[in-house]
């Protein structure tokens, strides 16, 4: 007896229902904005890597008679031994005889470092205090006052304030950049700690007599890896802003090292006259703030289970 066939519609439901759904990797890769974004953020990491190589002159070389040269210009630079030779300004030169184009490359390590150490810093400090906050009630009000009380605070103000007390250096403006952002960082972790902790599974931990520093690692600390991820894009794309805030007004790295918010900062008395000396670091500041938004807000859409099940 001949077995009966399946009508096709039914074939098409069951074919259906074995699709496998895309992994969150898959579902990463096929963002447009993730991959928008990281391959923007990939150039810059290439620029700011080969910067020796790419950077024509040194950054401190100058000659005062290269001034104030525009874009294309060709003028001389004085290396450290005395020797002068002619040069191309690609981005023109600053008022102290400077290449730009040099300076903007080297700038871009700078900045990556500060964006990329402040998220870090400030994630790790925050994850171990909202999780504290979180998961042990009894310090979660004193903490969390503390925290209230930092964030009633701008944190441009607190950045200046710390910088102005401590020696202007790379490590100073890390920590003045992430300590405002420590408690916005601590007030994600908690909320979510406050919702995983009712879990049934992290309550059988806990009836089964497990340490309360592994159930917060191994149970609670995984499920804020998502949001954690996208937060500390928008922490490294706030912290370049501001260390070029910052280093503008004076107040961040030294003059001698060079960034994009110290090229503007000594460019902004003659930008009326010499434009470029502000339009080529603000374009690449720019650009990677909006790459660094774009791949956060890719990282939001997908790693966001309400955002990925509207797409």
């Amino acid at each position: 007896m001949a077995t009966p066939t399946l009508p096709d519609e039914t074939l098409s439901v069951e074919a259906a229902t074995i699709v496998e759904r895309p992994s969150t990797w898959q579902r990463v890769r096929r963002n447009g904005s993730v991959r928008l974004g990281g391959i923007v953020l990939l150039v810059l990491v290439a620029l700011a890597l080969a910067a020796p190589w790419l950077g024509t002159v040194d950054p401190s070389l100058f000659d005062p008679v290269s001034r104030d040269l525009l874009p294309g210009k060709a003028g001389e630079i004085t290396d450290l031994d005395g020797n002068t030779f002619a040069h191309t300004f690609v981005f023109g030169s600053d008022s102290f005889g400077r290449d730009i184009y040099s300076r903007v490359m080297y700038g871009t390590r700078v900045s990556l470092i500060v964006g990329l150490a402040t998220a870090v810093v400030s994630v790790t400090f925050g994850v171990l205090l909202g999780l504290c906050a979180g998961y042990l009630r009894w310090l979660d009000g004193p903490l969390m006052r503390v925290m209230d009380g930092i964030m009633s605070i701008p944190s441009i103000l607190i950045a200046i304030a710390l910088v102005a007390l401590w020696r202007g250096s790379l490590l100073t403006v890390v920590i003045a950049i992430a300590i405002p952002e420590i408690p916005r960082v601590t007030r994600l972790v908690r909320s979510l700690v406050l919702t995983v902790r009712e879990e049934p599974y992290v309550e059988a931990a806990v009836s089964l007599g497990t340490p309360t520093w592994k159930i917060m690692l191994r149970h609670i600390l995984p499920n804020t890896t998502a949001p954690l991820i996208v937060q500390g894009t928008f922490i490294a794309a706030s912290g370049i802003l501001v260390e070029a805030i910052l280093s503008f007004l004076g107040v961040g790295l030294p003059p001698d090292i060079p960034t994009w918010g110290n090229v503007m900062a000594e460019g902004r008395s003659q930008f009326s006259e010499f434009p470029h000396n502000i339009l080529f670091p603000g374009i690449f500041l720019a650009v990677t703030v909006l790459a660094v938004n774009i791949l956060g807000d890719g990282l939001r859409d997908t790693l966001d289970p309400k955002m990925a099940r509207r797409t």
